[in-house]
């Protein structure tokens, strides 16, 4: 977008050119939202774990990022108790995560695929940021 200091009929408008420069700069600095891996317990409490994993996306949109969470997307159509399924799914999600800028992990309990992803991760040089269940940060992990 190119701000004018001056209106169509070329007189100074002053308060329309800062209101506008002001969007502009907000669009420009808000354009950008880096993929995110989120990386939470499925399995054991597929219903609350979901529930917790639309939070822990929640929380990713609130900081400005893109969530990408396989574990709520391949369950609608991919039968998680099919051992087959379950490794393609698992499959398309570290593919899914190649894609992103960080992995987060939620939670203390680290579940068989999360630990498959997280070791994905370390192997790629993804940053690797932890939360607690709460979505706060843990330091020093």
């Amino acid at each position: 977008m190119n701000v004018n200091l001056y209106n169509s009929e070329g007189y100074l408008d002053a308060t329309v050119y800062e209101a506008l420069s002001n969007m502009e700069q907000e669009a420009r600095r808000t354009a950008y939202r880096p993929l995110v891996f989120i990386c939470s317990p499925f399995a054991g409490d597929m219903e609350g774990n979901a529930a917790r994993a639309r939070e822990y996306c929640r929380f990713a949109v609130a900081e400005n990022c893109i969530p990408i969470a396989p574990h709520l997307l391949f369950p609608q159509f991919m039968e998680e108790t099919d051992p087959a399924q379950r490794r393609l799914g698992i499959f398309f999600g570290l593919v899914l995560q190649s894609k992103c800028r960080e992995v987060w992990v939620f939670g203390r309990n680290i579940t068989k695929g999360m630990a498959m992803e997280i070791e994905k991760a370390k192997e790629r040089g993804l940053p690797i940021r932890y939360f607690t269940e709460q979505c706060g940060e843990v330091a020093g992990k």
